[in-house]
């Protein structure tokens, strides 16, 4: 119990024994570690030892644990099973796959099939389209030939008379000559041409004794004008030149009569014969009325009653500017409407009535009843009691501070020098016109001289006796730009001119401006003038204005023009026939044979004077069979309801009232090849083309390599003689249709938007109608009009790089518009559009028509143009400055109308959501 107690304390006793029992526990734990070290290393070796001993034995049927083949392996009956199963799934597989892969082939091909086929579906529907446009132009050229069912008439056999023809008998007094008795219409058929025969005056005696300035003026006319022939064989009218004569050398009545008789195409008693006797001076010579003209018809400033037969001779005004043409700077502005002087006159009566009627007794002689009553005291007294009321600034005077210029008796001399009477004249409203006291003299050359300075400078004239001739009166309707009273209503005249509104004024003057501008500024204008008065009487058509001619330049086609997605992709919309329809040229003169004088009025010149352009209204549809028809090239809609209006055939029918139309496309380019090849590509396809006239501004000639697209459309070149911004606007001969579409080589438009653009112009067929609009502001700092292109809800004007405008206006702004404007446009290379829309809205007195396109449409990248420039703004405010003063007055007009269609979807800016969209 001792021995134990202590070997569990330590080994506290019996010597060294606890530190044996450590001693031997140690060993023990060191033996059994080394011995599962030996049994884990070497036991795996001497067991891959053995094994591959065995494996390497001779017999293979005894190795074990060796790599066996797969023969070897499914010898075993479970491994045979599964060895077969895998064999056949992977047969399975493979045949799977080869399915699979002929199944994807299978589907491509369908696919491709399914393309095919709705390829083909479009094309089909593409023709069928077409088929259907073919069969309505069919049906529309049937019934237009329906509708005429007239057979073609040829040209009726000109009529030529015998030089010497016999004589027909005269009407009982010369007074009594008329066209129907007095004139030969045998010598003027329909397609005659108006010929026209003009004496040389120096072959005769009388010609030494006109004024040089009148000579010379009427021989420049007479060789430019396009009626005169040199043939007196087949002329229809002859016209001699008997005045102004001069005092000292006039030939005496008798002797003047028996050289006119003695010409050689008088013919006994002169019919259609003409006898102009301008006028020069106010102190006009009659000596006309004591000499026997016979049948031959007058035109002079002055006429008696007696000897002037209405419908017959021919009131003209006077020459003034006989051999210079005015200067439109120096004519004074139409605006402010009125003036310093609300009316003015100055004159100075030489005789009385009653002495005058005691000198001059042939007239006596053959006068019925009493002498007309003198009004002149009363208008004296009333005017001077108007002047001295101080209700309103006038200015009368009767008595010349200077000598009187010489005149007729009881007629109102001038005062004064010409710049005199026209610096009062620039400073009044009205300018009173009294006419002689003597009723039988219907027209003197004082009155004459006093309306030509009245409406030069913007006078609006007061013509004081009701019984007066105006020149041209019988096709001027002179109540637009004067006002004639009865000279019993003067104490009324003063609250007549008050009465007159603002507006009135300013269309009377305007009206006053076109007549003077047009019918008595220069020579040309005055013979061109008495030429067409005569021929309206006798309902000859006029001669078509001439066309530009269009000097080609040769040019290879052949390139096939590719599509710009983003200019002909217009969804499902149907814009009409492309290549079904041939070029279809607008009709020309379908009413040459049958116009009348009633159609005077209804033109815009109101009277058949030089400008008188075209012999129907250039606006007005001319339709088959009275307009039984409408609709568009394709197809025909009855008038007075029917079938129609609904989207589909709204969409598909052109509109307006003019049954099959198309437009001329009008480029100007100018050294950009690459950029021009481009724009006319784009033009590929586009419906209702007739054709694509580029005028080629450059003298440098386009690179004779150089490609031209084929558009499906004629595409001509035209060489210009100078490079000029007006060439833009030349009437090319080769411009068949009244429609044109002016259009910049760098513009981008879709298909949808031209022909948006030309369905609104055919309704609107006398404006300029395109996309880019502008607006003319008024400087109050600098007292002057600017030009702004920033975006806007008003706009006074619309480009014409992007503009549908009539031919019509081509014809006016090339030969008919100030020279001077034309020349600044060529000084400053530019301001040709703001031209263009000038003359077309101080025409039709309405603004242009801007219709909805993309918010920019320049051609990205393309090479900067002129508008880029510094400069080109600083020169258009200069030139719609010059052009007000030109015109005289501001004819600008702005609007806020802007057609816009449910098929466009316009971007707004989010500071322009205020403008409003007419739709």
């Amino acid at each position: 119990m001792t021995g134990y107690t202590m070997l569990r304390n330590g080994g506290v006793g019996n010597g060294g024994q606890p530190w044996v029992l450590r001693w031997s526990s140690r060993i023990r734990l060191t033996w059994l570690s080394f011995t599962l070290f030996v049994i884990l290393v070497f036991f795996p070796l001497i067991a891959h030892y053995y094994l591959t001993t065995i494996d390497d034995a001779d017999d293979a049927g005894k190795r074990i644990f060796g790599p066996r083949t797969g023969n070897e392996l499914c010898e075993v009956k479970h491994v045979q099973d599964l060895c077969r199963i895998r064999e056949s799934v992977s047969e399975e597989l493979l045949q799977l796959e080869a399915k699979r892969q002929e199944l994807n082939s299978e589907i491509a091909k369908l696919n491709l099939k399914i393309e095919a086929c709705k390829k083909s579906i479009e094309n089909a529907k593409q023709d069928l389209l077409q088929l259907k446009n073919v069969i309505s132009q069919t049906e529309h050229s049937y019934k237009e030939l329906m509708a005429q069912n007239q057979p073609k008439l040829s040209l009726p056999i000109r009529l030529l008379p015998d030089k010497d023809e016999a004589a027909f008998p005269l009407p009982k007094s010369n007074r009594n000559c008329r066209l129907h008795n007095c004139f030969d219409y045998s010598r003027c058929p329909l397609t005659s041409g108006f010929p026209v025969y003009v004496y040389n005056s120096d072959d005769y005696p009388f010609g030494s004794s006109l004024d040089p300035l009148i000579k010379q003026a009427f021989e420049a006319t007479v060789r430019t004008n396009i009626y005169v022939t040199e043939n007196a064989n087949i002329a229809c009218v002859y016209i001699i030149l008997v005045g102004e004569m001069q005092e000292p050398v006039m030939p005496k009545p008798t002797e003047l009569e028996q050289q006119l008789h003695s010409l050689p195409y008088w013919r006994t008693d002169g019919h259609n014969h003409l006898i102009i006797n301008l006028s020069r001076k106010s102190e006009t010579q009659n000596f006309i009325y004591n000499v026997s003209t016979g049948r031959a018809m007058i035109a002079q400033s002055t006429f008696y009653d007696v000897q002037y037969r209405p419908g017959f001779d021919i009131v003209v005004s006077p020459l003034v500017h006989a051999m210079s043409e005015p200067n439109f700077l120096e004519i004074p502005p139409q605006v402010p409407v009125k003036r310093k002087y609300l009316f003015s006159f100055q004159g100075e009566k030489i005789e009385s009535l009653r002495s005058s009627l005691q000198e001059v007794r042939s007239f006596e002689e053959e006068i019925e009843g009493n002498a007309p009553a003198d009004y002149d005291d009363r208008i004296i007294t009333t005017l001077k009691a108007v002047q001295d009321s101080k209700l309103d600034f006038v200015l009368v005077e009767f008595t010349c501070k200077n000598q009187p210029k010489a005149s007729l008796p009881t007629e109102w001399a001038l005062c004064g020098e010409r710049d005199d009477r026209l610096e009062l004249l620039k400073l009044s409203t009205f300018a009173l016109i009294i006419t002689p006291g003597d009723t039988r003299l219907v027209i003197s050359a004082g009155c004459a001289m006093r309306l030509f300075e009245a409406l030069e400078v913007g006078a609006i004239p007061v013509v004081l006796g009701e019984q007066v001739q105006l020149p041209y009166n019988d096709v001027i309707r002179w109540n637009e730009a004067a006002l004639i009273i009865p000279k019993p209503r003067i104490t009324e005249v003063h609250f007549l001119l008050r009465s007159i509104s603002d507006n009135d004024l300013l269309a009377m003057r305007r009206q006053g401006r076109f007549l003077w501008e047009t019918y008595f500024s220069t020579s040309d204008n005055v013979f061109s003038t008495v030429l067409a008065i005569i021929r309206t009487r006798i309902q000859i058509p006029a001669a078509p204005i001439r066309e530009e001619a269009a000097v080609e330049i040769p040019h290879r086609s052949g390139k096939a023009a590719g599509t710009d997605p983003n200019m002909a992709d217009n969804g499902d919309l149907d814009l009409g026939p492309v290549e079904t329809e041939p070029p279809y040229a607008s009709p020309k003169y379908l009413r040459n044979f049958t116009l009348t004088a009633m159609d005077i009025y209804r033109n815009w010149n109101s009277a058949p004077g030089p400008f008188h352009l075209f012999p129907y209204t250039p606006f007005d549809p001319v339709l088959p069979s009275e307009a039984k028809f409408l609709g568009s090239g394709t197809g025909f809609r009855p008038i007075g309801g029917g079938a129609g209006g609904s989207g589909k055939e709204f969409q598909a029918a052109l509109g307006g009232n003019v049954p099959r139309e198309q437009f001329t496309v009008v480029m100007l380019t100018y050294e950009r090849e690459e950029v021009l090849m481009n724009s006319l590509e784009r033009l590929n396809g586009l419906p209702y083309l007739n054709k694509v006239v580029v005028v080629w501004n450059s003298p440098k000639l386009p690179s004779e390599d150089l490609l031209w697209p084929d558009i499906g459309v004629p595409i001509m070149v035209v060489r210009t003689e100078k490079n000029s911004l007006n060439n833009r606007f030349l009437p090319w001969d080769e411009i068949e249709t009244e429609a044109v579409l002016s259009i910049d080589d760098d513009a981008h438009l879709r298909h949808d938007e031209i022909m948006f653009g030309f369905r609104v112009w055919r309704e609107a067929r006398d404006r300029i109608v395109g996309f880019p609009g502008r607006y003319h502001a008024w400087d109050v700092a600098h007292q002057s009009w600017l030009y702004n292109s920033n975006y806007s809800c008003e706009l006074s004007m619309v480009l014409t790089g992007a503009a549908f405008f009539h031919k019509y206006y081509a014809y006016l702004y090339s030969y008919v518009m100030p020279q001077a404007i034309r020349d600044m446009v060529d000084e400053y290379i530019n301001c040709e559009d703001i031209a263009m829309n000038f003359l077309v809205s101080h025409l039709t007195r309405k603004p242009p028509i801007k219709v909805t396109s993309r918010w920019t449409f320049r051609c990205p990248g393309c090479p900067q143009a002129l508008s880029h420039d510094d400069s080109h703004f600083h020169e258009r405010h200069k030139c719609i400055n010059f052009f007000v003063k030109v015109y005289g007055y501001m004819p600008l007009l702005y609007t806020q109308f802007r057609v816009d269609s449910v098929l466009f979807k316009t971007r707004l800016p989010h500071d322009k959501t205020k403008c409003f969209k007419f739709i």
